[in-house]
């Protein structure tokens, strides 16, 4: 019976090794990467699917949107994710900011006085008495002002909300 002969090279490889402090500082440098990434999506972007019309017709159901939750200021026309009573995130547009006095006559809103110009919208809100927004509060509403679409800063069971029940503004949907 023949054998086979395989050679073997008995000497050390000839590839470099990697030293183990080059080693150790690779790991760390993954996982510092694999925590900022976290950090980024848990506390500075959210992904979030929107439910339900009331904010037709800019966002439609079952949507996917992009949240800003860190450094931001609200402003007026600002499309932002709020933490409702039952602690369920809703989005809005914010229409009036701390100490603004808010009103609708005839479906047309009217901030400090003024009708809003609102090229967004879809459906006729019902008239609503001048209210004056709170300090630190702003006057929340659904772009879908047909009755009963959405439950923004016209019902009572919201209401104007907080600052700190503003979660973050959409950047893109």
């Amino acid at each position: 019976m023949a054998q086979l002969g395989i050679a073997m090279d008995t000497k050390e490889s000839t590839l470099p090794k990697k030293s183990t402090k080059s080693s150790i500082f690779s790991w760390i440098r993954f996982i510092l990467l694999i925590v900022v990434i976290y950090g980024v999506l848990h506390y500075g972007v959210a992904i979030k699917m929107v439910s339900g019309n009331s904010m037709n017709p800019t966002l439609h159901d079952k949507g996917f949107m992009l949240v800003n939750k860190l450094f931001y200021t609200p402003e007026r026309g600002d499309i932002v994710i709020v933490q409702d009573p039952d602690g369920f995130d809703i989005v809005k547009r914010i229409i009036g900011m701390p100490n603004d006095r808010i009103s609708i006559n005839k479906g047309i809103v009217y901030v400090n006085g003024k009708a809003l110009q609102e090229s967004y919208t879809k459906g006729t809100s019902m008239d609503m008495g001048e209210i004056t927004v709170g300090d630190h509060s702003y006057f929340i509403m659904g772009d879908n002002r047909t009755p009963g679409e959405s439950l923004d800063s016209r019902d009572p069971r919201l209401g104007p909300v907080t600052s700190d029940q503003i979660i973050g503004e959409v950047f893109l949907h």
